[in-house]
C-alpha cells in the first residue's frame, strides 16, 4: 500500500506498453518536423529493431502497433489534410515487421489491431498463429473508418451493433481454428514411422453461422498461444459485453480517470456476473503521453518547444476520425460549447471539464489540446510528479498498466526508460525483469509461468482439444 496526497491506493505491478503505429508522428501529428523526431523512419526495418531493443532492455512488456485501414477524411470532407500534416497517412502494415523484432528479442511481445470486420477468419487466424511461432509466444491481438470500408468494397461500415454481432460470431470461429481444430498433440513428425501429423487428430470445424461459413481444418498446427492474448477497445454497450466475454486486457483513451472507472467497473462486473469470470483477470491499459525532464522547467520546456511543431490541423483530422465530427464548419472563433449540434457539444463539455483554466472552448482550442498526446493525456513533470499522475489513474480508474505514447520517437521512450521507469520500481510499481524469461506474452502479462493459453475461466479455454482426449469426448462448441 502507498500514500499519495493523503490517499491510499494499493500497489500494482503495471503492465507497460510502447504505443506506436506504422506511421509518422502518430498521437502527436506535426511533430515528425522536429529536428530529434526519427517517427518519418517507419519505413525501415532498423527503425523497429532499435526500438525492440530499447524496450526490452529496460523490461517493457511490449510493443502495440496500431492500425488503421483507411486515412482520416472527416474533416473538411477530404483526405487532402491528413496527406498534407501526416495525420496517420501513410501507414503501413503492421504484421510485417514483427518478426523482425522478435528476432532480435526473447521475452518482448507484440501486440497489433486486427480488422474483424474486413479480413476472413481462416486467412486471419492462419497469420496470427504465423506469427505466434515466429515469436515464440509473444503476440496480442485487437476498424473504425468508413474510408476503409469503401476500400474493402463497401459504401459504408457495418451498423455499430452489426459489427459486434460480426465481432461475436468471428471470436468463435477464431477459437475453433486456434483451439478445436487440432489436439494439443497432433504433430508427431516421428521420423521412425515417417508420421509427421497423426490425421485423426487433426478436424474439420464445419461452422456454419449468419456471417461465415468455414470448414477447416486450421492449416496451422498449434502454437505456443493458440489464441493470442485478447486485447480490447470499445465501451459501447455491445463493446462493454464483447470485453466482458473475451477480452484479457482492455485499452482505453480518455482524458481523465473519472471518464474510464465507471466503464471498467461495468466491464469487470459484467465479466463475472454474465460469464463467470473474475474481472480483476481483465486488465486495463490507460493511453498516457508522459513528458518528463529532470526538473519540472525542464519537462514544460519541453511542451512548449513540443508544441511549436504540432500540427492543428493534424489534430483536427484525427479528432473528426476519432468522432465523426468536422470542426471545419465552425468559425475560427466559434464557441462550440454554444453550437447546436449535441453531439459536438458534449464532446467538447467533456474536454472541458478536464481543462478548468480554458475558458474558451473553439476549434483551435481542441487542436491544442489533440495536438500533442492525441485521445489521452499527457502528463508533464520530474519522475516523480509523472508517477504521481500514474497513482492516480490506478487509484480512481483501476487501470492494471498503461500504453505509453510517444511525443518525439524515441527520445519519449528513452525518457520514460531513463527517467520514470526507475522512479516506479523505487514505489514497487514496476518489475525489475520478466517474471518468465523467453516466455510467451500472456505469462509474462499475467506473471504466472505455464500460463501460455488463456485463463480456465476465459471462454476460448472450453474450445481447446487437449492431449489424450478423443475427438467424441471432446465436442467443439456450438
Amino acid at each position: 500500500m502507498a500514500e499519495i496526497n493523503g490517499r491510499t491506493t494499493k500497489k500494482k505491478s503495471l503492465v507497460l506498453n510502447a504505443f506506436v503505429e506504422m506511421c509518422s508522428g502518430h498521437q502527436s501529428p506535426g511533430l515528425w518536423r522536429h529536428p530529434d523526431d526519427q517517427s518519418w523512419r517507419f519505413n525501415e526495418v532498423s527503425h523497429w529493431v532499435q526500438l525492440a531493443k530499447l524496450l526490452e532492455e529496460s523490461k517493457f512488456h511490449g510493443i502495440f502497433i496500431a492500425d488503421v485501414l483507411g486515412g482520416y477524411d472527416v474533416y473538411s470532407s477530404s483526405l487532402d489534410p491528413a496527406k498534407i500534416s501526416g495525420a496517420q497517412w501513410p501507414v503501413n502494415e503492421p504484421l510485417a515487421v514483427i518478426s523482425a523484432m522478435a528476432a532480435v528479442t526473447k521475452s518482448l511481445g507484440f501486440g497489433v489491431t486486427v480488422s474483424t470486420t474486413y479480413e476472413q477468419p481462416y486467412h486471419l487466424a492462419r497469420r496470427l498463429s504465423t506469427l505466434d511461432h515466429l515469436t515464440g509466444g509473444r503476440s496480442i491481438v485487437t476498424s473504425y473508418l468508413d474510408s476503409a470500408a469503401k476500400n474493402m468494397g463497401l459504401t459504408e461500415q457495418p451498423k455499430h451493433d452489426d459489427r459486434y454481432a460480426q465481432a461475436e460470431e468471428y471470436m468463435k470461429v477464431m477459437y475453433k481454428l486456434f483451439e478445436s481444430s487440432w489436439r494439443d498433440d497432433a504433430v508427431q513428425l516421428n521420423r521412425k514411422t515417417g508420421v509427421y501429423t497423426q490425421p485423426d487428430l487433426v478436424r474439420q470445424i464445419n461452422h456454419s453461422g449468419k456471417f461465415f461459413n468455414v470448414p477447416g481444418p486450421h492449416i496451422c498446427q498449434p502454437s505456443p498461444q493458440r489464441t493470442p492474448l485478447l486485447l480490447q477497445a470499445g465501451t459501447s454497450k455491445a463493446g462493454k459485453q464483447f470485453a466482458a466475454q473475451h477480452a484479457e486486457a482492455i485499452f482505453m483513451s480518455a482524458h481523465s480517470p473519472a471518464v474510464c472507472a465507471k466503464n471498467i467497473s461495468e466491464i469487470r462486473e459484467l465479466a463475472k456476473s454474465q460469464y463467470g469470470r473474475d474481472g480483476l483477470n481483465i486488465k486495463v491499459l490507460a493511453l498516457v503521453t508522459p513528458i518528463l525532464g529532470r526538473t519540472e522547467e525542464e519537462a514544460q520546456a519541453k511542451l512548449k518547444d513540443y508544441r511549436q511543431y504540432a500540427s492543428h490541423e493534424g489534430a483536427l483530422v484525427l479528432f473528426g476520425g476519432w468522432t465523426g465530427m468536422d470542426l471545419s464548419k465552425y468559425g475560427d472563433e466559434e464557441e462550440l460549447t454554444e453550437v447546436e449540434s449535441n453531439a459536438v457539444r458534449s464532446t467538447v463539455e467533456g474536454y472541458a471539464r478536464f481543462s478548468p483554466a480554458t475558458s474558451k472552448w473553439t476549434k483551435h482550442t481542441i487542436a491544442e489540446h489533440v495536438s500533442v498526446g492525441g485521445n489521452g493525456p499527457i502528463l508533464v513533470g520530474t519522475a516523480s510528479q509523472v508517477a504521481d499522475g500514474l497513482e492516480i489513474w490506478i487509484e480512481e480508474a483501476d487501470v492494471d498498466g498503461f500504453n505509453f505514447a510517444y511525443a518525439l520517437f524515441p527520445q519519449s521512450f528513452k525518457d520514460i526508460i531513463d527517467l520514470l521507469i526507475p522512479e516506479l520500481r523505487k514505489r514497487g510499481l514496476f518489475w525489475d525483469d520478466y517474471a518468465v524469461l523467453e516466455g510467451t506474452y500472456r505469462e509474462n502479462f499475467y506473471q504466472k509461468p505455464g500460463q501460455k493459453g488463456p485463463l480456465d475461466e476465459h471462454v476460448a479455454s472450453t474450445y481447446r482439444w487437449k492431449a489424450g482426449v478423443s475427438a467424441q469426448e471432446h465436442k467443439i462448441p456450438a
